[in-house]
């Protein structure tokens, strides 16, 4: 698959143009390079600012986290509408009332190729 093609199963133009404004609750899950069960989780929540396809959605944090910035991949597919309700931080404590999106991602850090005294040969 070439990366135009994936670029447009990763963007939904309808969902990028409705998350300005809107509160966005973001699962962060983090893996090593080849392990199946995660070494850390992240809950966040923001503001949207701007949806650049190819680019980035940003965020304007809230909560504990209030005068920050976060940038989340140019990819809409796991945005889903968030059901109306009081959402937990499990991090933080912090609950979110009536988020108007959640969405999740999983990240997985990157192999590093080292020689035998320790330097990187990448």
């Amino acid at each position: 698959m070439n990366n135009d093609t994936e670029e447009e199963h990763s963007w939904n133009a309808s969902i990028a143009k409705k998350l300005a404004g809107e509160i966005v609750l973001v699962g962060l899950a983090y893996f090593e390079v080849e392990a199946e069960e995660l070494f850390e989780q992240q809950q966040l929540f923001g503001r949207g600012i701007s949806a650049i396809r190819g680019t980035r959605i940003l965020l304007s944090l809230e909560g504990q986290r209030t005068g920050e910035q976060y940038r989340l991949p140019p990819d809409t597919r796991s945005f889903q509408e968030a059901e109306p309700g009081e959402y937990r931080l499990r991090s933080t404590g912090e609950v979110v009332v009536n988020p108007d999106f959640t969405v999740t991602f999983s990240k997985r850090k990157q192999a590093t190729a080292y020689g035998n005294d320790g330097v990187s040969t990448q």
